[in-house]
């Protein structure tokens, strides 16, 4: 009888039986990728079980990790998870009062940190953490502990005290406590239970388009549901996951690991399409010409056979030959598919991709639901401009208002501490997402936009922000882009424009205004009429009263480090208009 894991952890023991000779992970050690068997993964897991059994770590404790992607970070997740303690990860970028929150209001005792820098940092604020009594860090040679200690302290602990404490664990257990990003306020603890992920990671894999022996590159934070899910499920499916060596190296990381998949927020995809149309940009003749020619056949792409002629076939194929496979070879060359999850993607960049031989599934989630419920399934169908089809043994299903309610074992516990924030978003058994959507093809799961973040203007019409800003920087002008207008006359936005496609622009249409700084060129009236021009445009698609009227130019771009986005690169609009309170004020006077 085939064995099946019932607690996170058994995962291991699962991949081990069923994929023997595949490797579980592998990292970058100097500059050799260093291949790590799945016994050698259950020995040090276990070593560092019993350390932490020994630093006094009980059922239930709460252990944190502040860390970006390495080796470390699984070994410490596994590690935590069958002694029956709870995995508390936390983002290495946040602020100090997110910190100072989350570590007190999860009682965090036991914390392992990446660097010096962030330890630094959690020492300053130890006089306002005071259920903290030990701190490790996986950097050598610093002042702090090392986190070697851990396992060391634990050669006092039997196998047989460390058995027990596995044994303990039941699969309705809290796995993890994951706490919200906090775009409107006071992150929540998300409670996920051995059985939410597990059940998440068994409606995944159905439609994960990978088989075993395959390699998939990871490089988005690990700490989030979306990217740990993923681990789960590769490991499930006997994929090795390489952990990429920074988020600067992802480039030559793909070269040399040549992965077979990845999972990708839109920002990552769209920075790769980027790189490549600047390369394009720079060709000239005949070579420039086939570029943009191949670009204008992938915009027209579809997914359904039965829509592309054969002399469009004919042209895709010789598109394919000499232009997009470059694309791939820059992904590494043997990509057979990427997941884009987090926020929606662009249609055009989604045609680009598919035409180029890249199949992309997005998908839709959110960490209270373990976190995936929707994607574009290979197995069971795709559309273009949605998130696709509830995944297997998860129901979907439209509120009156359209908010998307959820149902299965994936749905979370509830939110730590705060039964009537759980009251307010689980009713009976359903997970009220505050998502709006509506259903293509009657099957096909379309997001509209987040409820909280829909409003009306002062004229009592509702705009739909996501819809229009996905659509507004499919401009090669506008970086980002913020809809703003609520209880206003009419809707207006924030623009970051794309300073470097700009100033291309204006090398051949505006000379005058090139020497200029580079606020002083954004904000030049020349470049105002371009980016008002490109808004213009864009605007047709929508209905009057959603129509925006007038912009404000923000310069510098929005970003994690200046608090305007969430780790997982979601806009803080609250946040967003409080810095920019005189930039609003002059738009609505």
């Amino acid at each position: 009888m085939k064995y099946e894991p019932t607690r996170l952890f058994d995962l291991v023991k699962y991949r081990k039986d069923t994929y023997p000779s595949s490797p579980i992970f592998s990292y970058k050690d100097g500059t050799t990728w260093t291949e790590l068997s799945n016994s050698i993964f259950q020995d040090k897991i276990d070593e560092l079980s019993k350390g932490l059994i020994a630093l006094g770590v009980k059922p239930h404790d709460k252990v944190g990790i502040i860390s970006e992607n390495r080796i470390e970070w699984s070994l410490l997740d596994f590690a935590i998870q069958q002694i029956g303690a709870v995995v508390v990860a936390l983002y290495p970028n946040i602020s100090d009062n997110d910190y100072k929150y989350i570590l007190n209001h999860a009682e965090i005792n036991l914390i392992v940190i990446s660097n010096k820098g962030l330890a630094e940092r959690i020492q300053q604020l130890k006089p306002e953490l005071p259920h903290i009594s030990n701190l490790f860090v996986l950097q050598e040679e610093t002042v702090f502990p090392h986190w070697s200690i851990i396992a060391q302290t634990g050669q006092v602990i039997t196998d047989r005290e460390l058995d027990n404490r596995k044994n303990e664990v039941q699969t309705d257990d809290i796995a993890t406590l994951i706490y919200t990003s906090g775009t409107t306020g006071t992150p929540k603890g998300v409670m996920l239970t051995h059985r939410n992920l597990l059940a998440d990671m068994m409606s995944s894999e159905y439609s994960f388009p990978v088989t075993s022996y395959m390699r998939a590159l990871s490089f988005l934070p690990v700490c989030h549901a979306y990217e740990r899910l993923f681990h789960y499920v590769y490991m499930y499916k006997g994929l090795t996951i390489y952990y990429a060596n920074s988020m600067e190296t992802i480039g030559a990381d793909m070269k040399e690991v040549k992965p077979h998949i990845f999972s990708a927020v839109p920002r990552v995809l769209e920075k790769v399409y980027e790189k490549i149309m600047a390369t394009g940009e720079s060709l000239t003749g005949i070579k420039r010409k086939l570029f943009f020619w191949a670009i204008a056949l992938g915009e027209k792409y579809e997914i359904e056979p039965e829509k592309r002629n054969w002399l469009y076939n004919a042209q895709l194929s010789i598109a394919r030959k000499l232009i997009f496979s470059k694309w791939r070879e820059a992904l590494g060359g043997e990509i057979v598919g990427i997941s884009s999850g987090s926020a929606a993607l662009q249609e055009r960049l989604i045609r680009l991709y598919m035409a180029a031989g890249i199949s992309i599934y997005e998908g839709y989630g959110l960490t209270e639901a373990g976190p995936c419920l929707a994607v574009n399934d290979f197995r069971r169908g795709m559309k273009i401009g949605t998130v696709g089809l509830p995944l297997i043994n998860i129901d979907i299903k439209l509120a009156e208002d359209g908010e998307i309610l959820a149902k299965g074992d994936n749905i979370m516990l509830g939110y730590y501490k705060d039964e009537q924030a759980t009251q307010e978003i689980i009713k009976d058994g359903w997970l009220y997402t505050g998502d709006i959507g509506q259903w293509v093809d009657g099957k096909f799961l379309k997001i509209i936009d987040r409820k909280k973040e829909m409003f009306k203007t002062s004229g009592g019409k509702y705009v739909v922000p996501q819809s229009i800003e996905s659509k507004m920087v499919e401009s090669g002008f506008i970086e980002q882009f913020m809809v703003i207008g609520e209880g206003e006359k009419f809707p207006a936005a924030f623009v970051v424009p794309t300073y470097s496609n700009l100033l291309d622009w204006a090398k051949d249409f505006a000379r005058d205004i090139t020497s200029l700084p580079k606020d002083a060129f954004l904000k030049s009236e020349k470049v105002q009429e371009k980016i008002t021009q490109e808004i213009n445009r864009i605007n047709a698609n929508f209905g009057n009263w959603e129509q925006i009227k007038k912009i404000s130019i923000i310069p510098e771009e929005f970003t994690i480090e200046g608090g305007e986005l969430t780790p997982t690169l979601k806009m803080k609009r609250k946040k967003i208009i409080e810095k920019y309170s005189a930039n609003y004020k002059e738009l609505y006077g």
